[in-house]
């Protein structure tokens, strides 16, 4: 079902079309959860599209930190990365210094072999220092795509006992069997709404790649979108079964 957004959340014209913009998907999230709840008053998918949306919102936050630079961080390692070039420099004056006086081979051999085993430290070390603030800020991702993917689940949770053979017929029910009151055409709307929170919740979760150059996000992100678009899929088979019947 398509909807246009209020006025004020169209997109500039100085805004780019190649990157989500969080403030249009906040806005739409929004959108979904009083769609939901107009809909299906007092229902429990109504109460995860709220969070879903309270999540969007954070992520905006999220995402705005991602963009910025962890200046403690980066001082800190710019201050040990000149400790240990200065101490490398140190120790190659001081190998000069005592080169001319080696007396033999083995020995100038043991010294060259020392200095390799310093420089390949100091150059780990450097790399350490380096990608500090990149592994900072993939916790700090990796913590908020939990939490999208624990919502994905819990959208599969709401859709699962909607079955669209409660509408087709006759149908014989158990003493443990859920109570099934919608319509085909609720039923259709309850599980496009469903879809649209597994779509949404793949765009938060591309929103953090967007400004995270790492690999390790990117897989996390991949394996999220993978997870929505499989679990909407059986979705719209749903909805495709629904589309056989006769109308309300």
């Amino acid at each position: 079902m398509s909807y246009r957004l209020p006025m004020s959340t169209e997109p500039q014209p100085s805004a780019t079309y190649s990157e989500l913009q969080p403030a249009l998907i906040i806005a739409t999230a929004q959108r979904l959860e009083q769609r939901i709840n107009e809909r299906f008053p007092g229902a429990g998918l109504g109460r995860v599209a709220a969070e879903l949306a309270r999540i969007a919102e954070e992520t905006e936050r999220i995402t705005a930190r991602l963009r910025r630079p962890i200046w403690p961080l980066r001082i800190a390692t710019f201050a040990g990365v000149l400790v240990l070039v200065l101490f490398a420099l140190a120790l190659a004056s001081l190998f000069v210094r005592v080169s001319p006086s080696v007396e033999n081979l083995s020995e100038l051999l043991q010294g060259v072999e020392a200095g390799i085993n310093e420089v390949v430290f100091l150059s780990l070390a450097v790399f350490f220092l380096v990608s500090i603030e990149q592994r900072a800020k993939r916790r700090q991702v990796l913590r908020a795509l939990h939490r999208l993917r624990s919502i994905v689940h819990i959208v599969d949770m709401h859709q699962l006992t909607k079955d669209p053979q409660q509408v087709m017929g006759a149908s014989e029910s158990t003493a443990s069997s859920p109570t099934r009151t919608l319509t085909r055409f609720e039923l259709a709307r309850y599980l496009d709404y469903c879809s649209e929170l597994f779509s949404l919740s793949s765009k938060l979760a591309a929103l953090h790649v967007q400004y995270v150059n790492d690999h390790v996000v990117l897989d996390a992100v991949n394996d999220i979108e993978t997870l929505a678009a499989s679990l909407s899929n059986k979705v719209w088979q749903k909805i495709m079964i629904l589309d056989t019947v006769a109308p309300d």
